[in-house]
């Protein structure tokens, strides 16, 4: 028997696959399948069964593709309602892959679907528990996205995660391994533990939600507490993955249009596409595309675009490094995002070379505002989390979170300078960009962003832990 966790770090998310037998079971592909029928093909194995754990919101799953290429069924469980072809499991009904067992247990709450799936080894002992966002490691599934479309509030959705949790999941034996959905940094829970592989024995220990003594009502409390509001193109993933999709080598094949400047252009006028670079923070500071909006590749990407541009059906154009083009394209489709028309061939160098008119940021360093803090009066807008906000920030800056930023544009100067940070460069030059593209452009970007304040000696608030928030 084998077991790979295929971890993707964009997206915190865990798919997996096992094999027994020249047998594969896959659960919760990602959008690009090649890679697992790469897999099963080096193992010279079959791809038997998809499980899916649940309808993703944060990512849109290869489900579909994946089952087109192999033939393989698609088993999601109890109260799934898929609009293509799927198998629906019963509560504890069992498959079989080679030489062990795949046992689906019904773990309702997260959404009224979702399912944990227990792996059975040849001598019948129980292994692991694929346990999707029903349960992480060191929290819980969030129950609030799936109480419109099940007419369920949010608390009686926490009622029944913890029903589930201590009738199908906590009365398993201590030693079975806990391969969760996502890790730390996925907006699906929020207490989440770096690790994205413990034992369930040490998860009764160490996750305030398994607490062997917590009433119900407890569990609500604090699970419901302190929720953000889901990304907006969380129901457009939702339904996707419920209604299906276009095949991503589609997707591809039109988004690796390259587009010389003039055709770029024109295409960006005529579409009203997006005008989305991806390349790093320090060459968008130096030059872009005007109205172009900022989200780098080398950061938190896909949910990022999912978090500010929301409508995945937008159409997008893309500026790229070169050579990530496709990379680019794919990480936009695992969230949805397929309407990718086009890419500029030749990056920005073609645009500036091509002579067309280009925007740029303007910056400061740490040092630089320092003095400006001491000898004058400054704005200041801090766009990390409140979280980050209130456990050390400038007294002056204004808290206005990357997430929330459309909603706080009528706070941002029209005349006179100001200033914006993150917390090291990244998110405060999307910040930048959104604010340019709906022409506010007198902000400059602190570079380094608060680790840089910090270094620089400016007064800042006294420390608070985090955790204590």
């Amino acid at each position: 028997m084998k077991v790979e966790q295929i971890y993707t770090g964009c997206l915190a998310q865990g798919a997996y696959y096992i094999e027994s037998k020249g047998e594969v079971a896959i659960i919760d592909p990602l959008r690009e399948v090649k890679p697992y029928l790469d897999k099963a093909a080096a193992d010279d194995a079959k791809i038997k069964y998809i499980f899916e754990t649940h309808f993703h919101a944060d990512f849109v799953s290869g489900h579909v593709s994946l089952s087109k290429e192999t033939g393989a069924p698609i088993i999601y469980g109890p109260q799934a309602n898929p609009s293509f072809e799927a198998q629906i499991a019963t509560d504890g009904q069992e498959f079989a892959l080679g030489d062990v067992r795949i046992k689906a247990l019904h773990t309702p709450g997260h959404t009224m679907e979702s399912t944990t799936y227990l792996l059975i080894d040849a001598a019948g002992k129980n292994h692991a528990i694929f346990s999707g966002d029903t349960l992480f490691l060191g929290d819980v599934g969030r129950p609030d996205l799936a109480q419109k479309a099940a007419s369920l509030t949010m608390e009686q959705l926490a009622e029944t995660l913890y029903d589930s949790l201590r009738n199908k999941i906590m009365n398993l034996e201590d030693h079975v391994i806990v391969y969760p959905g996502h890790g730390a940094g996925s907006a699906c829970g929020k207490n989440m533990m770096k690790e994205t592989v413990d034992t369930l024995g040490n998860q009764k220990q160490m996750n305030y939600a398994l607490r062997a003594d917590m009433s119900k009502e407890e569990f609500v409390k604090e699970v419901t507490d302190g929720l953000l509001p889901p990304p907006k193109y969380f129901p457009l993933n939702v339904q996707m993955n419920k209604e299906g999709y276009e095949d991503i080598t589609d997707v591809l094949k039109r988004g690796t249009t390259a587009l010389d400047p003039e055709a770029f252009e024109a295409l960006a006028n005529e579409s009203g596409a997006v005008v989305l670079d991806v390349r790093h923070q320090s060459e968008f500071i130096k030059g872009h595309i005007p109205r172009s909006i900022f989200i780098g590749l080398d950061g938190g990407f896909a949910p990022w675009v999912g978090a500010l541009i929301a409508d995945v059906k937008h159409p997008i154009l893309l500026v790229t490094p070169e050579g990530r083009e496709e990379e680019a394209i794919t990480r936009l489709a695992r969230v949805g995002f397929d309407q990718t028309l086009g890419y500029l061939q030749g990056s920005f160098d073609a645009w500036k070379t091509s002579g067309k008119d280009y925007d740029s940021i303007s910056t400061i360093t740490a040092s630089e505002l320092k003095e400006r803090i001491e000898n004058d009066s400054v704005s200041i807008f801090d766009v990390r989390k409140t979280n980050e906000y209130q456990s050390q920030s400038i007294p002056s800056a204004t808290n206005t979170p990357l997430d929330e930023i459309n909603a706080h544009l009528q706070e941002f100067p029209t005349e006179g300078i100001f200033f914006t940070h993150c917390a090291g460069g990244y998110r405060s030059v999307i910040a930048s960009s959104i604010l340019k593209s709906r022409g506010i452009h007198n902000s400059i970007d602190v570079l380094g962003g608060f680790k840089a304040i910090q270094e620089a000696g400016i007064e800042l608030k006294d420390f608070v832990c985090p955790s204590t928030l």
